[in-house]
């Protein structure tokens, strides 16, 4: 990682990896937003005005975004949890939907600026086909979104 560096990187150049390698196409991945409940509360002695206290911390959802292709692999991931005890006799928990992954952020060079781990991921929605339309030019993006358990730098 290049320390000294003083411009800020850019959003563009990024890679996706879970299950230990690379996972191709991302066209986008929205941003790692927490977010900590306010709890109020006001003092017997001061009731003039609310004080404020951090609360449970809450980790937003994440949606990957990438251009619709054969590959199965986000169809696979999002059927895991939707076909959880649908079969006769499935063995499978809500644990085995469950990844951790790694985004990483380059420089303009390629070289690895920086990475974050993403703990403990299942996906909760799933846009297998997206609105088409013969008059667009656009791609068809397929999307994940992602519920998680927090993140850290890798």
């Amino acid at each position: 990682m290049n320390e000294e560096q003083l411009d800020p990187y850019r959003k563009l150049k990024f890679r996706v990896k879970w299950d230990g390698r690379y996972v191709a196409g991302f066209q986008e991945v929205s941003a790692l937003r927490p977010n900590t409940e306010t709890v109020k509360h006001r003092e017997g002695g001061d009731n003039s005005a609310h004080k404020k206290l951090p609360g449970r911390a809450r980790f937003e959802a994440i949606t990957l975004g990438r251009g619709l292709t054969h590959d199965a692999e986000f169809d696979e991931w999002a059927n895991l949890i939707c076909n959880l005890g649908s079969a006769p006799g499935a063995k499978m928990s809500a644990e085995d939907a469950r990844k951790d992954l790694v985004i990483e952020v380059y420089t303009n060079a390629g070289q690895l600026a920086l990475a974050y781990k993403v703990c403990r991921c299942w996906v909760s929605e799933y846009v297998s086909v997206p609105d088409l339309n013969a008059d667009a030019t656009a791609i068809a993006i397929e999307t994940l979104k992602l519920e998680n358990e927090g993140w850290e730098l890798a």
